[in-house]
């Protein structure tokens, strides 16, 4: 849906909605049962005693003050995170007011009393997200957004790779462009790769390894067993089988890098204990810690449990000593399959090496943000995060949305929520930890459905979409904390903010420096008036389409409409026709702003319904969007190939092969094309110019 304000309402810092407003401006009562459910979820044992919160948040130049609680006094000592330490005395009852000009960053504040002891995490954090100064001083950048594993390319083994990034890297950068955007990178299912949909990761801290580029790795090149193994007839067939598909075989591709990885690791294990890329590997193990074995774990032993023909996709189906990953039988199965292990936490540092090894390459070639990365909106029901760590996450509930107009009976996207009381109780590492894992080797980071900062959807285990509720989160201490680790990490944010958004979070959004998400289907007036190019917000990044909606031909010829249609996605012929005339209606709307903004040639028609998409249409769109004042533009690369077919159709599973639909050409052939040369040369300057002036 577009962006809309929904009426005003007062908004708890963190709790159940007893009502919400809907995607009319309408308010709608919470069913009372659904309320308490949801309350008991997310309720935590406050028993203790505690003189002080877990976690205090302040802006920078903020004072700093603790209200002390309990009884007597207290001696205090604040610890700096980089070291050194301030000290005094405290009383209960009163206001402690920290040194001033506390550096950025997190503190520790710890009290002491009659040997007992209690820590109170301070967070100072600046006022805004980054922003590139360039763009503070007005420049316009432009990017193109890809679906990493639909890149086809003369040398991948089936599926887009960081070998076809690296090639795209280079090809935007040598004309112009300011960056690659990518769909989620987050870690799937090595042993069940038909499970691909990169919004249901099975955690965001981790790398999908489907996207190693293995000829660029070492070990494979040296080892003679790998080098054998590719050289057979076999494995060329099965490789330019995989390669010529029209959709991404899962399977097979991941079978085929796993055959090839293996004896790669293999090798990998004969390099003398002082070899440089061992030590590199030995101190990726050491960072990555707990969480890095226990991600490999739960690979390991999910693809154990599946070759015994179990119905064991998720943990929760599986054997009860292996659903508990601290368990005796988890520790045992750690020991039989210490290598197994070693070599998933061995691919996921191929694939941290692949991926910064692209961002630094972008950064040598120039490119301002280069890598513009996709963080999901949270992680599968059955997966490693949720498997290590339950207490975090109330699995029984789903979040989603609430009934609206493209989904009458509601959302459920089957992704367990996080309890916010738990992720205050921590400090907020969750969160940090989740950013930290997303930030790094980028320039931009998007953030899946930014209303989360706020509020989510919360559906319990057993109603329908729309029989939830909205729980709320804390807005200014996530905030905050998203302001300070992108300071730290120099990745600016852009905040999916598509939907029915809250009138309280678009004006601190904006406050924060969180770039908005302009997509030109969506910004339009009832009347069918498309915003004009000069009245796009500047702290915006403006597009096109979205993988959730048609392509630009696919929208003019609203083969999402009949393709919904032949999957039975409305409720009858009736819904249908009312959509298909809106669209007509739109597309007409759309073609008298590109002829009203000249950037159309005459030749093209005046009337939608006589109008056939073709290259002066094609481009005009793209113009129109490049001359906005958008601070950032994101074209997709299935509008450059004039792509008809959707790469995913909301409101499916089975019914379409959502996330596996491969760009029509390769690479090379794209960007040898003069016609695509002449569309990049154009944006390129378009972008290169001041934005019209709004009043002219």
């Amino acid at each position: 849906m577009a962006s809309t304000r929904a009426r005003k309402q007062t908004t708890p810092q963190v709790g159940v909605a007893g009502s919400y407003i809907d995607a009319y401006g309408n308010e709608r009562p919470v069913a009372e049962s659904t309320r308490q459910a949801l309350q008991a979820m997310i309720a935590r044992d406050d028993t203790s005693d505690a003189p002080l919160p877990p976690v205090k948040v302040f802006l920078q130049h903020q004072d700093a003050a603790v209200s002390l609680a309990g009884k007597g006094s207290f001696d205090w000592t604040l610890s700096y995170e980089n070291g050194g330490q301030v000290a005094g005395r405290g009383r209960a009852g009163k206001t402690l007011l920290l040194p001033g000009a506390l550096p950025l960053g997190y503190h520790l504040l710890t009290l002491e009393q009659a040997g007992r002891q209690w820590s109170c995490r301070i967070i100072i954090a600046p006022a805004r997200c980054y922003e590139p100064p360039a763009l503070g001083q007005g420049r316009r950048w432009w990017g193109v957004c890809a679906q990493l594993y639909t890149l086809r390319s003369q040398t991948n083994w089936g599926i887009g790779d960081f070998g076809d990034l690296r090639l795209l890297i280079e090809q935007i950068a040598r004309r112009g462009g300011a960056f690659v955007g990518l769909n989620p990178l987050h870690a799937l299912y090595p042993c069940d790769a038909q499970r691909a949909s990169p919004y249901s990761p099975s955690s965001r801290r981790w790398l999908n390894v489907i996207y190693i580029d293995v000829n660029q790795v070492d070990d494979f090149r040296h080892s003679h067993a790998a080098q054998r193994w590719w050289g057979q007839e076999k494995t060329r067939r099965q490789l330019e089988k995989v390669r010529g598909g029209r959709w991404v075989d899962y399977p097979q591709v991941m079978a085929l890098k796993l055959t090839a990885l293996r004896m790669a690791f293999r090798h990998f294990n004969t390099r003398v204990a002082l070899d440089p890329r061992v030590s590199a590997f030995r101190q990726f193990m050491l960072q990555g810690g707990e969480n890095l074995l226990r991600q490999a774990t739960f690979d390991v032993l999910q693809a154990h449990l599946l070759q015994q023909k179990g119905d064991w996709r998720y943990w929760q189906q599986w054997p009860a000593q292996y659903q508990d990953h601290s368990g005796e039988a988890v520790r045992q199965f750690f020991r039989l399959q210490e290598t197994e292990i070693e070599f998933y936490c061995w691919l996921q540092w191929l694939a941290h090496e692949q991926i910064s090894g692209c961002f630094e390459h972008s950064r040598q070639l120039g490119m301002p943000l280069g890598i513009y990365r996709d963080l999901a909106v949270g992680v599968a029901q059955g997966g490693a995060e949720t498997w290590g760590d339950r207490a975090l996450y109330c699995l029984d509930a789903a979040i989603g949305a609430p009934p609206d107009p493209l989904a009458p009976q509601g959302q459920n996207w089957q992704l367990p929520p996080m309890n916010p009381y738990e992720m205050i109780a921590r400090g907020y590492q969750p969160f940090i930890d989740v950013l930290r894992s997303n930030m790094a080797h980028c320039g931009a980071l998007r953030i899946d459905h930014v209303m989360s900062l706020l509020r989510l959807w919360w559906i319990p285990q057993t109603a329908s979409g729309g029989e939830g509720s909205y729980v709320y989160y804390p807005l200014d201490d996530l905030l905050a904390v998203l302001a300070l680790e992108s300071q730290r990490h120099r990745c600016m944010v852009i905040g999916e903010d598509l939907g029915t958004v809250p009138a309280d979070i678009i004006d601190k959004l904006r406050g924060a420096g969180v770039y908005s998400y302009k997509v030109l289907f969506f910004e339009q007036a009832r009347d069918n008036h498309f915003r004009a190019p000069q009245e796009y917000p500047r702290q915006s990044l403006a597009s096109v389409t979205t993988h959730d909606l048609p392509t630009l031909r696919g929208y003019w010829q609203s083969i999402d409409l009949s393709l919904g249609r032949e999957l039975g996605l409305y409720r009858d012929d009736e819904t249908l026709e009312r959509r298909m005339a809106q669209r007509e209606r739109e597309k007409q709307g759309l073609l008298n702003a590109l002829h009203q903004h000249g950037v159309l040639p005459q030749r093209v028609g005046r009337n939608a319904a006589l109008t056939v998409m073709g290259a002066s249409l094609n481009r005009g769109v793209q113009r129109y969007l490049a001359d906005s004042n958008s601070a950032l533009l994101g074209l997709q690369m299935e509008d450059w190939l004039d792509m008809a077919t959707p790469v995913n159709v909301p409101g499916t599973s089975d019914e379409y092969p959502n996330w596996r639909r491969k760009l029509s050409k390769t690479l090379e052939a794209m960007f040898a094309d003069p016609g695509l040369a002449r569309l990049i040369r154009d944006i390129d300057l378009r972008r290169g110019s001041p934005p019209a002036d709004p009043s002219s």
